[in-house]
């Protein structure tokens, strides 16, 4: 080869090629959208706190736009979260006594119980500017999605195989190398399925946080969620179906630009002896992986990102193994007592700061009202919940033992996830009026649509993850029909479920709040249920009730998941680390 021809091949190679002119566009395009939305989000508040939402279809991309960044501001803040308080909790001893019941506690208030507390403080953190309004609603989504990656986290970090814990001692990894190099790696593929959930959950309650209402405060947010609400309240059927059209692309779009190829990147991270007769493929994966100024761009990020995890960092808070002296034992115990002794004063003191709240104007009857009222919202809890399950797990198991079945329909299954229950207010109230329904049993069907998706998205993600040599396994020894769910797939899967069944019950509880109460045209129907006392309560700015309705679902949501949830997680935890 002549040096001339030589010079030309490094000059072809040197030149951007038809995948790098389609990543600059779509990252362009990205920019452009954040430079277009900036001046909205720091303009100035108008004074009534409300900016006006035009129906007209035009305005639609842009309302996608604006929601679209909040949920992506929310998401990088709940994986922040994920990471710190997840990890801390599973590492440490003391800190899981508190963490985890406070996370309970966390996943069961529902998002009007922040909203009612937090708008004032972060509009008064940012006066006169629409960014507080704007922090206010990323917190609302937050709300709506950190809780379930968090438990997720949890979940796979407490149930590492005990042979992979082993294998990192043998190599003498250090805490924070095992962590990185076995421990988020095997994590990786249930949180990505939770993420996908917690996506949705935004979008299930951004109605909640655009169109903010508490008391004589009222906040409206240019977003599809505020245009949502406007299009209820003006009974705009062809809005309304505008909107869920917009919805519809916006999760198409994000579907297939980040969650497929993090999917398909993160089919290495399963753990098994075989190799898997199907992978995962994505189209944005591929465009990344064959682009050369992207990747000359980010690879070095890549490798040092690389050579951070591979410091040999301990944990403060490890748990430490092997023999103790009988000093340091007591040492240990007495720092155990002490640190109980703290969370008891603390819990203590606001425990007496609430009820004092609510002692000064409300009564003994007024506890016994919320107490009521809860246990009717539990009972429609655990019978939607048990319905879900039946029907969804074996569904569920079938879609993501088969990633080509499980690429078709994650989309639809992420769209019908995000689908608000806002819109189905105008159907359920016309039946409940015109046909005189029983409020008490026919609202309650709305509630299915924050209980059934954690469950869905919790087992796709166990059966994507269940080791495929396991399954040759079973096989070759003609393992069949009920025997398979039982001993085979089900005990895979535990886990997985137990922790879509924990944040599905705070979802449920959540969604209670807004099916309970339903408004459509001025027309009010509601249920029996501590959901319907929070929403009127919030609707009316009484806080006291506000803080009793809340406080009571939470005292219940905790109960329930301490003697139910955990006893069967802590039982599917010994069975996957056997």
């Amino acid at each position: 080869m002549t040096r001339l021809q030589t010079i030309a091949s490094v000059g072809r190679r040197a030149l951007p090629n038809q995948w790098d002119l389609v990543a600059f566009g779509i990252v362009f395009a990205g920019l452009a959208s954040i430079a277009h939305v900036y001046p909205g989000v720091t303009a100035k508040l108008p004074k009534t706190g409300l900016e006006a939402i035009d129906l007209g279809y035009a305005n639609l991309p842009y309302y996608a736009l604006r929601t679209t960044l909040r949920m992506f501001a929310a998401l990088a803040a709940s994986f922040a979260f994920t990471f710190t308080y997840a990890t801390l909790a599973a590492k440490s001893r003391r800190a899981e006594t508190v963490l985890v019941p406070l996370l309970d506690i966390l996943q069961s208030v529902p998002i009007l119980g922040f909203l009612t507390f937090t708008v004032t403080f972060f509009l008064g953190l940012f006066p006169g500017s629409v960014f507080g309004a704007e922090l206010a609603a990323v917190f609302a989504i937050f709300t709506s999605q950190a809780w379930n990656m968090a438990f997720s986290f949890y979940q796979s970090l407490k149930t590492v195989p005990r042979d992979l814990e082993e294998v990192s001692a043998g190599f003498r990894l250090s805490g924070w190398q095992t962590f990185w190099q076995l421990e988020a790696p095997f994590a990786v593929p249930g949180l990505i399925w939770n993420t996908m959930m917690s996506m949705s959950g935004g979008w299930f309650f951004v109605v909640a946080s655009e169109a903010i209402t508490v008391g004589d405060t009222t906040v409206s947010l240019p977003g599809v969620g505020s245009y949502i609400a406007k299009a209820n309240e003006s009974g705009d059927w062809r809005a309304i179906l505008a909107a869920v059209a917009t919805m519809a692309l916006v999760i198409l779009a994000y579907d297939q630009l980040l969650f497929r190829p993090v999917i398909a990147w993160a089919g290495k991270f399963r753990v098994e002896t075989s190799a898997s007769q199907t992978q995962e493929e994505s189209w944005a994966l591929d465009l990344l992986r064959r682009t050369k100024w992207m990747r000359a761009l980010w690879m070095p990020l890549v490798r040092r990102m690389r050579a951070i995890a591979l410091w040999r960092l301990e944990f403060p808070w490890t748990r430490g193994g092997g023999p103790a002296s009988a000093n340091s034992g007591a040492r240990v115990v007495a720092l155990d007592w002490a640190w109980y002794a703290l969370v008891a004063a603390l819990t203590a003191g606001a425990l007496h700061y609430a009820v004092s709240y609510m002692a000064a104007s409300l009564t003994f009857a007024d506890v016994g009202v919320a107490a009521l009222l809860t246990f009717y919202t539990l009972l429609r809890v655990v019978a939607l919940m048990a319905l879900a399950t039946a029907v969804w797990v074996p569904i569920s198991v079938m879609i993501g033992l088969n990633p080509k079945l499980s690429a078709a329909i994650q989309p639809l299954a992420q769209f019908l996830a995000a689908f608000p229950v806002n819109l189905l207010f105008g159907a359920a109230v016309s039946l409940v009026l015109t046909f005189d329904l029983n409020p008490d049993v026919w609202l309650s069907l709305l509630i299915v649509f924050g209980t059934q998706w954690y469950i869905v998205f919790n087992v796709i993600a166990g059966a994507t993850a269940f080791p495929n040599d396991l399954r040759e396994a079973a096989a070759n020894f003609r393992v069949r029909g009920w025997q398979w769910w039982r001993s085979v797939i089900l005990p895979g899967i535990f886990p997985y479920y137990f922790t879509g069944a924990l944040t599905a019950s705070g979802g449920s509880w959540n969604a209670a709040i807004v099916a309970e109460y339903v408004t459509w045209k001025g027309k009010t129907v509601a249920a029996h249920g501590i959901g319907a006392y929070i929403a009127e309560a919030t609707a009316k700015g009484d806080f006291p009730r506000i803080v009793l309705g809340v406080a009571s679902m939470s005292i219940v949501v905790t109960l329930f998941n301490r003697l139910f949830w955990r006893r069967l997680y802590a039982y599917a935890e010994r069975r996957l680390r056997l």
